[in-house]
């Protein structure tokens, strides 16, 4: 798990772009505090950064970028491949030599062998450059999920990556400047969502896909799609625990300590049962609590600790506490969101403890129903297929009741009535923070007005027969990919700790997903809940549960001052503390990137 970064050129650049490529790399240092290195393609055209934070490997055998024997292939990669000790047994067989024991050098060997193809065999979470010094090509790559990052800029043919936005931006080579489109995306949803990113000129490399640059121009390929067959087949609770357990055994793979993000919930728990029951003792696991707080779930973390044997800690936390981690949290911010404090705060308590890799239950939720949405988006875009009998009316009634609604939910309600209906639409008012008419109002005013209307981005994700599935794939395509996964990436690689995540596991998403909804997505995570029977009784499946702080109460007292800048001169009324949070969540980054590179 590493920071990575590098510029590439269809001709010999006007000047030297080392200084830019090293100012790229220091500011991706947090990622990697293990080492860092370089290296530029004999004959120009490609430059490569690294830095390291060793998990597989720590020898200097897992210096990169890497290359193997006559240089034809280099490699700067980020990530984490569980099934990299298949995959190179089975090269071994085909005559394939190592050097390393490496996950990176496996990447290497298998697009020598297979080319693009290749990178559909991987297993983990990973984001990396590879370039082809013969053909004088890069490929850029993401995983399935988009658990791990990739960004992009391209000018006139020269393309710019890296792991994070500020990144490209410290290049000096790419302009702070906001992207309309994705202020947009930022108030609609509380996220940017990809390939969008806060910055003009700057776009994020698709989940599961591939992009391929060569003498300045690029195209894509996506290389893995997420299916919910029609015909789906059921699925024996025991063939979704071989499933699971598989998982959680191939996510403790590498060299470094693995702890478990552990709340009262029962994702985490599933998670923890299974290690157990695979043999694995004296796990250590991480919660936070909130003496005081009624929603505090440290007691319940600590009694299932114990009733797993598991070396237990506690990151003690409350109003002033987290007020003061606050403030650190928002200079670690790439793109503004609202959430991620709790992944700061907890990623760090880890690493003080000598952490480098923590196990995480994102995923779970959005794979076997444990949202709400999954109930309220179905009925919400019933009620407005009923509604919308009445044609131009109905749109009409929508545009009015838009204006005249109080609550922040209402508007977004409202705000749906007058388009066509959609289970998108439907979930886009349940889900999101400001209506279309706000959020276009809130990016005009701080990014200016663009060249196009102001949408979110089109997807081309299939259709879903079975509207619980869709609901499924929405929640994994735009809320857990555009906020859970890039906030966790974020906030804890800003303390060098890599957050994995066992239910997103390639073998384990194919085999759920050809399970029918009615039995995957059955109320109290029924399926989940078989699967691992070894929850505690005080586990409630009904309860969702996870790392939540109690943001409402603390900006209702002492954090009144905190979020204040949400409501200076904002032109639209924000009301909610996740409205005043997005608006301030804007104000922070540009405050904090504009006098980074003034």
């Amino acid at each position: 798990m590493c920071g990575i970064a590098g510029i590439l050129s269809p001709g010999p650049p006007p000047t030297d772009l080392r200084p830019a490529l090293r100012s790229m790399q220091a500011s991706l240092r947090h990622r990697g505090p293990d080492g860092e290195g370089e290296w530029a393609a004999p004959g120009g055209g490609a430059l490569f950064a690294h830095t390291r934070l060793a998990v597989f490997d720590p020898s200097p055998a897992g210096h990169q970028p890497m290359s193997i024997e006559g240089g034809r292939f280099v490699i700067t990669y980020s990530g984490a491949i569980y099934n990299f000790a298949e995959i190179r047994r089975a090269l071994e067989r085909a005559g394939v030599q190592f050097t390393t024991s490496t996950d990176t050098e496996v990447i290497l060997r298998l697009y020598e062998r297979d080319g693009p193809v290749g990178i559909s065999r991987l297993r983990g979470m990973f984001a990396f450059a590879l370039w082809d010094a013969e053909a004088r090509t890069c490929v850029l790559a993401r995983d399935r999920f988009g658990i791990k990052p990739l960004y992009y800029s391209l000018d006139h043919g020269r393309l710019i990556f890296a792991s994070e936005v500020r990144a490209l931006l410290a290049s000096a080579l790419v302009p702070v400047d906001l992207d309309p489109a994705g202020v947009y995306g930022l108030f609609r949803t509380g996220s940017v969502p990809e390939p969008l990113t806060i910055a003009r000129n700057i776009r994020c490399v698709p989940a599961a896909h591939s992009v391929h640059w060569c003498d300045g121009r690029m195209s894509a390929r996506r290389y893995w799609q997420l299916q919910f067959p029609a015909d789906g087949a059921g699925a024996a609770a025991a063939d979704v625990r071989h499933a699971l357990a598989d998982s959680v055994e191939h996510h403790f793979a590498g060299d470094a300590s693995v702890g478990l993000l552990l709340s009262g919930g029962v994702d985490s728990t599933a998670i923890l049962a299974l290690a157990h029951a695979g043999g694995r003792t004296g796990v250590e696991t991480f919660s936070l609590t909130l003496p005081g707080e009624p929603d505090d779930e440290g007691p319940l973390a600590r009694r299932t600790a114990g009733h797993f044997g598991a070396i237990h800690h506690e990151c003690v936390m409350d109003a002033a506490s987290a007020r003061a981690a606050f403030l650190a949290y928002k200079a670690a911010v790439d793109q503004p969101t609202t959430d991620g404090l709790n992944a700061f705060v907890m990623a760090r308590f880890a690493r003080e403890h000598g952490i480098k890799v923590l196990l995480s239950g994102v995923g779970a939720d959005e794979l076997f129903g444990g949202y709400p949405s999954f109930r309220g988006v179905p009925r919400l875009a019933a009620w407005h297929q009923r509604f919308h009998w009445t044609g131009a009316l109905a749109s009409q009634a929508g545009r009015l009741a838009a204006a005249a609604a109080r609550g922040s939910r209402s508007r977004r309600v409202a705000d749906m009535l007058s388009r066509a209906p959609s289970l998108e639409n439907a979930y886009q008012a349940y889900r999101g923070i400001f209506t279309h008419a706000e959020s276009v109002t809130l990016a005009a005013h701080y990014a200016g007005v663009p060249a196009e209307p102001f949408a979110l981005p089109p997807t081309d994700e299939p259709d879903d027969v079975v509207p619980a599935d869709a609901v499924s794939r929405l929640e994994l395509t735009r809320y857990a990919r555009n906020q859970l996964l890039r906030d966790a990436d974020v906030m804890a690689m800003a303390w060098g700790v890599e957050v994995r995540t066992p239910f997103l596991d390639a073998p384990l998403v194919d085999r759920l997903s050809r399970v029918p909804a009615p039995v995957r997505l059955a109320p109290g995570k029924a399926l989940l809940r078989a699967a691992v029977p070894e929850w505690p009784a005080w586990v409630d499946p009904r309860t969702k549960r996870g790392f939540h702080l109690p943001f409402e109460r603390w900006i209702d007292g002492e954090w009144r001052e905190v979020l204040a800048s949400g409501d200076r001169g904002c032109p639209v009324a924000t009301g909610t503390w996740y409205r005043q949070w997005c608006v301030s969540a804007l104000e922070s980054w540009m405050a904090v990137n504009r006098a980074a590179h003034a």
